[in-house]
């Protein structure tokens, strides 16, 4: 039976589709415009009024050192995905796919790193994430910790930044809370990001590591930051309309739910394995573009595929859940009045 045709990503003016370790891009395409490829109908992203001001991308859940996917403490139950004895471990195959990709796709303004660096905090883990990464980006990398680099109290990159670029600034958020899986934020945490946002004369994008709790969550309470911190973020949103995204990781997966103003509350998949993917961001004057990426190198590919069926003991669909769907991963973000 042949691969599963599937449409990944669509920009303005292209689209691209995937069928097992085959990667094909149609371009030339018109900005919102509606379109037939492959037997799929899709529509190119619209493109925003005004100057692209800037672009910048993000990585998250990237994993150095993990040996095994797949694979949840205390439980037999899988499967379970490894390479063989010998073989460049995946989470180096996968990185060095995206680093290879970023850099043909750009130049980015920045890179952001959202979290789980690696799988068990060691130094070795973050030396080699910032051998993969920092060659490529220098000072444009910026990064911050998630739970699996901090599950004994480490504090390598610790700590919130603020980082300007041309028509948007990013606030980079540690929800980490040291020793635990799910996320949270001090109330020092939110008063510096609420003056920093009222201060802020370009739309705001909010970063972290863990996504916003909300009404219906899936799963694990461990997945997300915790229902107060998760509140006060909406709280802060409606307040300031200079925000016009959060976007976090963790949880593996592409979804997007409407948080405190209507502000898109974005998770981003994971670089690890399946799908394998990346986000590009294009700042205009007049909104954003949020654009992902799955990896597509064939070795990329090749483990990725392999990845799909992650979880199925537990009676997850890990395709439908990790890939999840297309407006979830390309669409458009607008500024707020």
């Amino acid at each position: 039976m042949p691969p599963r045709l599937e449409l990944t990503t669509v920009t303005p003016e292209s689209a691209t589709f995937h069928a097992g370790t085959s990667a094909t891009v149609v371009d030339g395409l018109d900005p919102g415009t509606a379109y037939e490829r492959h037997g799929i109908a899709f529509t190119t992203l619209p493109l925003p009024t005004g100057s692209l001001r800037c672009r910048f991308a993000t990585v998250n859940d990237v994993h150095f050192g993990e040996t095994e996917a797949g694979h949840l403490t205390g439980s037999d139950l899988g499967p379970v995905r490894s390479v063989p004895p010998g073989a460049t471990p995946y989470p180096e195959l996968m990185n060095r796919s995206a680093v290879a990709e970023m850099t043909a796709a750009g130049p980015f303004d920045a890179v952001f790193a959202k979290g789980d660096l690696t799988s068990d905090g060691t130094d070795d883990e973050f030396d080699a994430f910032e051998a993969c990464y920092r060659p490529a980006f220098g000072d444009r990398l910026f990064v911050v910790r998630g739970n699996h680099d901090s599950y004994r109290g480490q504090d390598r990159y610790a700590g919130d930044q603020w980082v300007e670029l041309p028509g948007v600034c990013v606030a980079l958020l540690d929800t980490v809370a040291p020793y635990r899986a799910d996320g949270s934020l001090s109330a020092g945490q939110l008063d510096w990001l609420d003056a920093h946002v009222a201060a802020a004369t370009d739309p705001v994008v909010v970063m972290g590591h863990h996504p916003q709790w909300f009404e219906g969550s899936f799963g694990d309470p461990a997945f997300l930051l915790e229902q107060p911190a998760s509140r006060a973020l909406d709280e802060l949103f409606a307040r300031h309309p200079a925000v016009v995204a959060y976007t976090a990781g963790h949880t593996h997966r592409h979804l997007v739910h409407p948080a405190g103003g209507g502000v898109p509350s974005i998770e981003v998949g994971c670089v690890k394995d399946f799908p394998g993917t990346w986000a590009e961001y294009r700042v205009y004057d007049s909104g954003l573009l949020q654009i992902v990426h799955r990896i597509s190198s064939p070795e990329a590919l090749a483990w990725s595929e392999a990845c799909r069926d992650l979880y199925s003991d537990f009676g997850l669909d890990y395709t439908e859940y990790a890939l999840g769907r297309l407006d979830h991963r390309c669409f458009a973000i607008p500024l707020r009045s």
